[in-house]
Parts: structure tokens; sequence; C-alpha cells
């Protein structure tokens, strides 16, 4: 039970990296990923289905959440389309092209080698979900590493800029259009690769997977917030994966506890945006108490130094 969770909340931290980077890095809402999950998990399935990888079903699966946040930049930038509608639209259009994909509303993964029956046998001296949370941890942290150097990187410190003033980066001379495009690509990228890597811990694939991820990697990462703050990017990852997880153990523990207060399956995506509310309740809270301790440090250090300037005045 216990490894259950965390393997489902570490393929949900991919998802998490992904929203992270557009709605804090980049600060652009951005909805493509309810559809570009649904597509990776689409894309990993046909791969191997058609006798690919486990590796290329993977790399597959990022390659099209790419492509899917890269058409989004390009309305956005390109058709001058407002940041949200480019993702709605693009959202749309996916939720059709997974159902082409697919051949269908799901596609089954019955006898065919995947991630998830392959590393328990090569980890065949730990049981198999031990086996299984191992490989994901390695998944996982590969990807977190990898996210950590590039946003150290100067392309990396760039998308982050334009994310806080997008006047910074046009004075220095690049233009913010191929940031937007390459910054949602990244996204959308890690978005698509989580979508595969479940559909193959699932055992199918369905064109309604992603279905509210907007919501419920906003609700991860508001609650990875919680726990510390940090402008550092490898700890803000690692908010990010320890959101991830504890909002999945929260959906489990409501599903097989709910019912004791009334609560169903039925409720969850009500008390996601309920818990996404209260966040931003918090936060706020948060943010004034912090400015009002601020201010009133400010104001008792420059009544210690007016008293230190009549102390000395009347010594003179």
């Amino acid at each position: 039970m216990i490894e259950g969770i965390f393997v489902d909340g570490l393929i949900f931290s991919i998802m998490v990296m992904g929203v992270l980077i557009s709605y804090r890095i980049m600060d652009l809402a951005d909805l493509t990923c309810d559809g570009t999950f649904a597509l990776g998990a689409a894309v990993a399935a046909v791969s191997l289905k058609s006798g690919m990888g486990i590796t290329v079903s993977l790399l597959f699966a990022f390659a099209a959440g790419t492509i899917g946040g890269v058409v989004t930049a390009l309305i956005h930038c390109r058709l001058k389309v407002p940041g949200l509608l480019a993702g709605i639209l693009t959202m749309t259009m996916l939720y059709s092209v997974n159902l082409r994909i697919l051949g269908g509303a799901n596609l089954p993964l019955l006898n065919v080698e995947k991630f998830y029956t392959k590393i328990p046998k090569l980890l065949s001296f730990l049981p198999s979900e031990w086996a299984s949370l191992v490989g994901t941890i390695l998944v996982a942290l590969l990807v977190k590493v990898l996210f950590d150097l590039f946003f150290r990187m100067d392309l990396g410190l760039s998308i982050g800029a334009m994310g806080g003033n997008e006047q910074v980066v046009i004075s220095q001379g690049m233009n913010p259009e191929t940031l937007k495009i390459i910054g949602l690509g990244l996204s959308n990228g890690l978005i698509g690769l989580s979508g595969g890597l479940l559909a193959q811990y699932q055992g199918f694939a369905d064109a309604n997977l992603g279905t509210g991820m907007a919501v419920q990697g906003l609700a991860a990462i508001m609650i990875g917030e919680f726990l510390f703050s940090s402008n550092k990017i490898y700890l803000i990852t690692l908010r990010a994966i320890c959101g991830a997880i504890i909002y999945k153990a929260l959906m489990f523990f409501g599903r097989k506890y709910g019912y004791l207060i009334g609560i169903t399956p039925n409720d969850f995506k009500l008390l996601t945006g309920v818990l996404v509310i209260l966040s931003l309740m918090i936060a706020k809270a948060r943010g004034k108490a912090s400015d009002a301790g601020a201010k009133k440090k400010a104001i008792d250090k420059a009544a210690h130094q007016h008293a230190e300037a009549a102390t000395g005045d009347d010594n003179a």
C-alpha cells in the first residue's frame, strides 16, 4: 500500500515539475497539460504495442508532449492569443488527436513488456512492489537532476527571468517568444513523459487520463510550498516532489476512508478545487503577515536609530 502511494506520487511528481515550469517559473497559466498528459500515455501505449522498447516509448511520449507545448506557444506568440485560451485550444484539439492515436477511448497493455514488468525482473531480489518503487525513484531522480541542471544554465535562467519580468530578457537582446516556445515545450514534454509512465504503471492508456491535471498539479505545488520556502531550484523541485506524494496520499486515504464522513470519489475534484482555494487564502494571509512583520522591523529599526542619534546629540 505505502509503496503504491509513493510510486503513484513519484510518477505524478514528474507532471508537477512540468506544471511548475509554466505556472511558477514562467508565470503563465497553461491548460495544455490536460491534453499532453493523455497524449504521452497514448503515444507510449501505441509505441509499446508496436514492439518498440520501453525507453523509446517514453522518449516518444516526451517528444509528443513537447510538440503539444510548442503548438500552444506558437498560438500564443504568433497569433497573439492569450496564453490561457491558447492552452484551452490545444487541449481541446488534443482530445481528438488522442482518440485517433488510441483508435478508441482506451488501449489496454496486455501481454506487453512494460517498465513495471521489466523492473521487477531486473531487481528480482526485491518484492515486485518495492522493485517498482526503486525504478520509479531512479526515473524521478534523473528527471529532477536534469531539471535542476537546465535551470542553472543560461537558457534556463533566461526563462525564469522572463517569467519575472519580460522586459529584462528583451533588454538583454533575447527573444521572449523563443523562450516561451522552449519553456512550454519542456513543460509539456515532462507532462507527456509522466503520462507515458503512468500508462505503463496502470496497464492502459485512456483519452480522459489527463482530465483535471492542471488543477491537481497546482494543488500539489501549493502543498509543497507549505513545507518550506526557498528560491534555490533544487529545493523548489524537491518541494514539488514532496507535494505530489502528499497530494496522492491524501487522495488515497480519501478513497479508502472517505466513506466514514460521507466523501465519495465523485467529490475529489471539488475537494481539490477547495484545497487550491484554501492554499491561496493561506498563502495570501502569510504574505500579509510577512509584510507586516517586515514593516514593524523597519519601524523599530528607524526608531532605534533615531534614539541613538538623539543620545549622541545630548552627549555633544
